[in-house]
């Protein structure tokens, strides 16, 4: 039977009692007491957040398919059930034993977003767990993050004890049977750490030191452990079909953001944006046969009951099978009460015609994103859509029956003008007019245009990495800019504008290509109530300003300062597959406004293809 943690009083007290309890569908229970290892996986965000995510599901199943594994799930109690933990003296637990973190062999952390890492503190602290890892004493699970974020781990150094690179199928088994090992030598704590670091994506930051010049940027930065490499390469899984995928999902209790079934169809990109740090960290592409992906879709809709299956990827419109699978969706499961959704497409009639087949089109909304308002500015990020391919598929939308289109455009890129700003509304006013120039008789009665501005955040391994940051006052403006202009606009009633938060963008950027001296600004927005910072309600930027004052950490250094091509970055230790050189001809290719075909088109000497497999080596 299972400790509960939690009484009834308490759970009535606070909001969705369900994100506490465990005890959802597919949940694996296990005898500790059987098993050499027990594993916490956590999303440092709210429950409906992170049982959405479809990696720890992935790692979750793979996991607790060994007989000697356990793994748990954790996630960051909201802001009213962690004040009554805290006045109760409650230490944070796992959902499927009720047991403490802190007794765990292992606490995995996931880092998908960089406005996570205060919630990164917020389970330590409520676990007992010292934050920093060389604190950390043999009575604490060894903290190890990976993810996304991962890619510059250096903000938050001190508080892991290891970062996973890459894709975490490939060496965790390896990870675990090193740490039995280990143990049963009896090794202890820095023992396994150092065998942890020969492990191949495998980063253990205590084993480097790092070094500035009076300028402030990085002056060196080597190994000081004889067991950890000059250089970490990511890991990646080459063959798809070979890689473990989930037979179980679980199913929550309540409704999550993302609940239905996920159908991973393939991994990579071809399209080389300059601005997307995924469509680089995950190169080559490499996708699922359509066999597996028939498979898996049946298996998990068995065993889960869901009524909605998601074809995820980064372009779904590059799955070579898409068709046949979506084909194959509806056959299978028509009048079974199952939706299809199919987000990730491109705008062309290829994707509009593959929509049209699983979608009500009376209810549904189609999303675009051109990025960028002008064909010049759309040329500098390499997102290889011209206006006339923009405006044909908003054509073929609006004749198979959408009349809602959502656009998604960024300011701040790098060489951005004015002109190029007001392009956004003139833009969303040619696809209203493309609307318009449609007979009535074949078309809805009205349209809704809604344009939506996010603010340029330039991420690692991508070519923008060098670029600098907008100031909040700059995108502010730009953003003013563009609402007065949709202003101007006469279809203005068919066209909507909103724009995201300046000063999380700004911290963002700080976050995502900041150093270790960024470590101690973090600490310190936690320790004075910065937490769930990704949530509009809770952001406080005073809190995180008072504390780079604190720290002496000038944060313009880490945004406004456009960076050097020979600058040694926090990241440069990580083989991510796309070389620096690479990526520096993409930078000088944006500068020029040149574009660089698709994979398919032309192999750009990336660097990926020496991980063999994927795109590259199709014929």
């Amino acid at each position: 039977m299972r400790k509960l943690a939690l009484n009834d009083e308490i759970l009535l007290s606070v909001q969705q009692p369900a994100r506490y309890i465990g005890g959802e569908v597919n949940m694996a229970i296990k005898d500790p007491a059987k098993v050499d290892i027990r594993f916490c996986m956590c999303f440092p965000d709210v429950y409906e957040i992170g049982m959405s995510h479809l990696g720890i599901q992935i790692l979750y199943d793979m996991f607790n398919r060994r007989d000697d594994v356990w793994c748990e799930r954790v996630y960051s109690p909201w802001t009213d059930m962690d004040s009554l933990m805290r006045e109760k003296k409650i230490p944070l637990f796992a959902l499927e034993s009720q047991d403490p973190v802190k007794k765990f062999d292992f606490l995995g952390i996931t880092l998908q977003y960089e406005m996570s890492y205060t919630n990164v503190l917020q389970i330590l602290d409520l676990s007992g767990i010292p934050f920093h890892s060389n604190e950390r004493t043999e009575e604490d699970p060894i903290v190890i993050g990976g993810g996304p974020c991962a890619y510059n781990p250096e903000p938050l150094a001190p508080f892991f004890d290891i970062f996973y690179i890459g894709e975490g199928e490939t060496v965790y088994d390896r990870l675990f049977d090193v740490y039995k090992e280990n143990r049963k030598s009896g090794g202890n704590r820095r023992e396994f750490l150092e065998k942890a670091a020969e492990i191949p994506g495998l980063y253990v930051p205590a084993f480097y030191d790092v070094t500035y010049k009076d300028d402030g940027t990085i002056a060196g930065f080597v190994p000081n452990n004889s067991h950890a490499p000059a250089r970490v390469t990511k890991e990646l899984v080459l063959h798809m079909d070979d890689a473990w995928y989930i037979e179980k999902p679980l199913v929550p209790f309540i409704k999550v953001t993302q609940d239905r079934v996920v159908l991973e169809i393939q991994r990579g990109c071809i399209r080389g944006c300059r601005f997307c740090q995924a469509g680089n960290i995950y190169r080559p592409l490499r996708e699922h046969s359509l066999e597996y992906l028939k498979k898996f879709a049946y298996t998990m809709l068995k065993n889960t009951g869901h009524e909605e299956i998601s074809l995820s990827s980064l372009s779904s419109s590059d799955y070579t099978h898409l068709e046949e699978l979506v084909t194959f969706l509806m056959e299978e499961f028509q009048g079974k009460g199952v939706n299809v959704s199919l987000p990730s497409l491109r705008i062309d009639a290829f994707s509009l015609d593959v929509m049209g087949k699983v979608q009500d089109v009376k209810k549904s909304s189609l999303t675009f994103a051109p990025e960028a308002g002008s064909q010049r500015l759309r040329d500098v990020i390499n997102k290889g859509l011209t206006e006339e391919v923009i405006l044909s598929g908003a054509r073929e939308a609006f004749l198979g029956g959408w009349s809602r289109v959502k656009l998604y455009f960024m300011l701040g890129l790098p060489t951005e003008t004015e002109e190029d700003m007001r392009g956004i509304a003139y833009l969303s006013e040619k696809i209203a007019e493309t609307f318009y120039d449609i007979p009535p008789d074949q078309r809805q009665r009205r349209v809704q245009i809604v344009a939506s501005s996010s603010f340029f955040v330039p991420k690692p391994f991508t070519p923008f990495q060098w670029a600098r940051q907008c100031t909040k006052e700059e995108f502010a403006e730009r953003a003013y800019l563009v609402r007065d202009t949709f202003r101007q606009m006469k279809n203005f009633k068919s066209l909507k504008y909103n724009w995201h938060e300046a000063d999380l963008s700004v911290l963002e950027g700080i976050l995502a290509r900041g150093d270790r001296r960024v470590a101690p600004v973090i600490e310190e927005a936690y320790r004075n109530g910065a937490m769930f910072d990704s949530w509009g309600e809770n952001f406080n930027n005073d809190l995180w300003m008072n504390a780079f004052a604190a720290c002496h950490v000038d944060p313009d250094f880490y945004t406004v300062r456009q960076r050097s091509l020979d600058e040694i970055l926090p990241w440069d230790f990580i083989d991510a597959g796309v070389s620096k050189e690479f990526l520096i001809r993409e930078w000088k290719a944006a500068l020029s406004e040149k574009v660089t075909p698709n994979c398919r088109v032309q192999c750009s000497g990336c660097g990926a293809r020496a991980f063999g497999g994927g795109v590259c080596y199709e014929d």
